[in-house]
């Protein structure tokens, strides 16, 4: 079992959703259920699947729960550009997110490597 407090992936991916919330605040009141719902769910699936999997008793199971981060992440990245294409965001806003989101990707990823060879 893993302490997910302690996890870099956790704690940057903490600090993404709260900068994804800050970001679709700003979103127009008509998406309120819409795109702004979405792209906050799927952020805060990030840190929660972390969370969750690190209490698994096993590197498989935790490695489930990372496929699914990874899933949540790809997802956020197709909504940030629906946004930008819709004109909800700027180009830079965007890109400084997805930039943000690609490190947590890599993160991911070779965390979930590291506990298949572990």
């Amino acid at each position: 079992m893993h302490r997910f407090k302690e996890l870099e992936i956790w704690k940057r991916s903490r600090i993404f959703c709260s900068n994804v919330y800050d970001l679709t605040s700003k979103f127009p009141q008509s998406e309120t259920f819409g795109l702004t719902n979405q792209l906050r769910r799927a952020s805060v699936s990030l840190p929660s699947n972390i969370a969750e999997g690190s209490s698994r008793t096993s590197n498989k199971e935790f490695s489930r729960f990372l496929e699914i981060t990874l899933g949540s992440a790809y997802e956020i990245e197709t909504q940030l550009l629906i946004a930008f294409d819709l004109n909800f965001i700027e180009e830079t806003e965007m890109d400084d997110l997805l930039k943000e989101l690609q490190e947590i990707i890599k993160m991911v990823s070779k965390f979930k490597t590291a506990l298949k060879q572990a």
